[in-house]
């Protein structure tokens, strides 16, 4: 099955009616779409009862992809909230309990900076949160250019693979060691995450500014490219029984709407979505 999705739901005006409270929104969003990255997780492990609420929000189907916790990815400056490592691991997993009751937990998304480059310690780092998560689903997603050159591309797939890590393709910028190539390698037969970041090639480079996250990811995809996706999807969707794609260009509210074209062109026709608000009436 092909999930398509945003990164988070609160910033999407055009999916919701107006005067629609931030507490609504999911159940509004689940109305378009049959699954949603939990960005709020990157910033902050959240309690269980906001996991509660947004299981409780959407259909039996639904399906939540969690970004990992930044100080579990190295994008933390400075001393993380927990005595120990241990303990921030055990923390986050214990607030992805909602989720797995609930079988709406598709993966956890562990997305590294830009830092986060190919040497031995960042392996061995890797192989270390994979044992700690267990049997949880874990995609990896890299920020630096090194994991996928000539000579250690294919020892980087082989590890993700022997590791059991699903892998994040990406469509981004390529834009110097701080971006990565395209690689188009399902890994996984089971599960599957493609994130469209934009090519915003101006924007993914000015990461001193103060807006720099607004300005990063505005692009809307053209028909031209996301037809070229789509064709990319369908082969990918037999090599991985599951294909999450999520739309990451929200800085200018494209991405809802390339999301919804992206639906469009694979002609897919979702059953189990949410009612929405405007179907009422």
């Amino acid at each position: 099955m092909i999930y398509i999705g945003v990164t988070g739901w609160g910033d999407h005006d055009s999916l919701y009616p107006d005067h629609t409270p931030p507490r609504d929104k999911l159940k509004e969003y689940a109305g378009h779409f049959p699954t949603v990255e939990v960005d709020t997780a990157f910033y902050a492990i959240q309690p269980k009862r906001n996991a509660v609420k947004w299981v409780n929000d959407t259909t039996d189907s639904f399906q939540f992809i969690v970004k990992a916790y930044q100080g579990m990815t190295g994008h933390q400056r400075g001393d993380i909230p927990f005595a120990t490592k241990q303990e921030m691991f055990q923390a986050f997993k214990e607030s992805l309990e909602p989720y797995i009751e609930a079988k709406k937990l598709a993966m956890v998304l562990f997305q590294f900076p830009p830092w986060f480059d190919c040497k031995r310690e960042n392996v061995e780092y890797l192989r270390w949160c994979k044992n700690v998560m267990g049997d949880l689903p874990c995609a990896l997603e890299f920020r630096h250019q090194s994991w996928f050159t000539p000579r250690y591309r294919q020892h980087t797939l082989d590890f993700m693979k022997e590791e059991k890590w699903i892998h994040s393709i990406c469509d981004e910028p390529q834009s110097g060691k701080g971006s990565i190539p395209t690689i188009l390698e399902a890994i996984d037969s089971e599960k599957l995450l493609i994130r469209f970041h934009g090519r915003n090639v101006h924007g993914w480079q000015k990461r001193q500014a103060e807006n720099w996250r607004e300005v990063r990811y505005l692009y809307r995809y053209n028909q031209y490219e996301l037809q070229e996706w789509a064709d990319i999807i369908r082969k990918l969707a037999k090599e991985s029984a599951n294909v999450y794609v999520l739309f990451n260009n929200n800085s200018g509210g494209d991405a809802a709407d390339n999301a919804k074209e992206m639906i469009n062109l694979l002609d897919i026709k979702y059953k189990d979505l949410a009612p929405r608000q405007l179907d009422l009436f």
